[in-house]
């Protein structure tokens, strides 16, 4: 008995604060729609330090901070939507936007064909995404699998074999594209630089030399970290040390 409350109080508890994010989103959207950035701003971190995380939030976010022109946190926040949902294409367009107002112009290194590919087709669904479609596709295989067992007709049972081996093809790419995509996101650690100008060093020490300089809202890969800094590969594929207060991770 007491194992039936305790799971209904976590239930209840659960279910007032959904109802409790709902509201706070609410209030943040007609703050936005009444050009209350800052105050919006305010409601979606209150909801987003809730632990509560959508695609649909972050855009929002990145929204109201362009609106301030705070380059740094809105292309944060945007790529953050698209961590979440890649095909989300306001967060795709508005990123465009916002990344105009960085100062840093860098050309991205010659991608491969398996590159390209990642890029324009398994990254553009998230692995959840791609994982459904495998639950989805397994479901089928199993349904047409019956069908054709139990078929009398010779066509049908042409038809539903034909049907399951595309399915099982299905099921097989989208389980690759699912692991290819999880990999690809937990080993990737990306950040935004947040500091107006850094100095980015070829060690991990303030008095090592400079090798180049960033801006803020420009986009990193975190390669390896150390103490309190973390090294870095840009687009153009120059690497170097950051101190880890200038930037923040994605």
């Amino acid at each position: 008995m007491k194992k039936i409350i305790f799971i209904f109080l976590i239930f209840f508890s659960l279910v007032l604060e959904a109802q409790n994010a709902n509201e706070l989103f609410s209030k943040a959207n007609n703050l936005y729609k009444n050009g209350e950035y800052s105050k919006a701003i305010e409601l979606y971190t209150a909801i987003e330090k809730q632990g509560l995380e959508s695609d649909e939030l972050f855009f929002n976010l990145g929204n109201s901070y362009y609106k301030l022109n705070k380059v740094a946190p809105s292309i944060y926040y945007y790529e953050k939507a698209l961590k979440i949902n890649p095909s989300n294409e306001d967060a795709l367009f508005n990123l465009a936007f916002a990344k105009r107002m960085t100062i840093d112009v860098i050309e991205d290194l010659p991608k491969t064909f398996l590159q390209r590919f990642s890029t324009n087709i398994i990254q553009k669904l998230s692995f959840d995404t791609w994982a459904i479609i495998a639950v989805v596709s397994s479901f089928l295989v199993t349904v047409l699998f019956l069908l054709y067992y139990f078929s009398f007709s010779s066509k049908k049972k042409l038809l539903y074999f034909n049907t399951t081996i595309f399915t099982v093809f299905i099921l097989i790419i989208s389980v690759f594209f699912a692991f290819n995509n999880y990999k690809t996101v937990k080993n990737n650690r990306t950040a935004i630089i947040f500091s107006p100008k850094v100095e980015i060093k070829n060690a991990p020490s303030m008095n090592s030399d400079e090798v180049f300089e960033l801006h803020e809202g420009t986009k990193v890969v975190i390669l390896d970290e150390l103490d309190n800094w973390k090294k870095i590969k840009i687009a153009d594929g120059k690497i170097g040390w950051i101190y880890t207060d200038d930037l923040k991770e994605i």
